[in-house]
């Protein structure tokens, strides 16, 4: 199976007070090291973001789209995103937002595993879903385009239309022991405890 990924870089944060894509961590940007990772698994990676966003330097595997509509939700950054993959012939993608740096790559080939012959793979801690934590097959492009016109547009109405594979987080912890893969840096205190797991330095 062809694999491809899809990182979304989302709107401005007003809880952080800048992107979350430019958030450094390091000596890279967020985004970066969020790419970086998935790109080491998988064939192809597109980074969908606003046509204001201005990209860092990202590996030669990436491409990035600007969102034909900006700052819709996640729900429309994957329809591009899976669009743009379907017609590369890749048939499945791991799907995250940019502000996930300890995402390992572990992580993401286990979610690659849990697919098996289902249309979306994705994580459930608690009752609660992570969609941005999951693998689509990219023939789900076109549903997702139908809901984004219908505007529909939680991840979670593409997931209940199709196959998905539920994956109880406590499988996931043979990769990921403390599940850092599933934290983001929605909040300045989430953030610093991020740089602090990592042991590296941000703003």
């Amino acid at each position: 199976m062809r694999t491809g990924g899809v990182v979304l870089c989302g709107g401005q944060s007003q809880r952080m007070g800048e992107p979350k894509y430019a958030l450094t961590f390091g000596d890279e940007t967020c985004l970066q090291r969020v790419v970086r990772t998935v790109a080491s698994t998988v064939e192809r990676v597109v980074v969908v973001h606003a046509s204001s966003q201005v990209m860092p330097k990202l590996p030669s595997n990436v491409e990035c789209l600007c969102d034909p509509e900006e700052y819709l939700g996640p729900l429309a950054g994957m329809a591009t995103g899976l669009n743009h993959l379907q017609r590369e012939g890749i048939e499945a993608a791991y799907v995250t937002g940019c502000d996930v740096p300890l995402l390992s790559d572990t992580f993401v080939t286990a979610m690659f595993r849990h697919l098996g012959d289902a249309d979306i793979a994705v994580p459930m801690e608690d009752g609660y879903l992570h969609p941005l934590a999951g693998v689509y097959r990219t023939s789900l492009a076109d549903q997702a385009s139908q809901l984004v016109e219908m505007r529909q547009l939680r991840p979670k109405f593409l997931i209940d239309r199709a196959w998905a594979q539920v994956v109880p987080v406590d499988d996931l912890r043979t990769v990921d022991p403390e599940l850092q893969s599933l934290l983001n840096a929605n909040d300045p205190e989430t953030y610093q405890k991020l740089l602090r797991l990592a042991g590296v330095q941000g703003d």
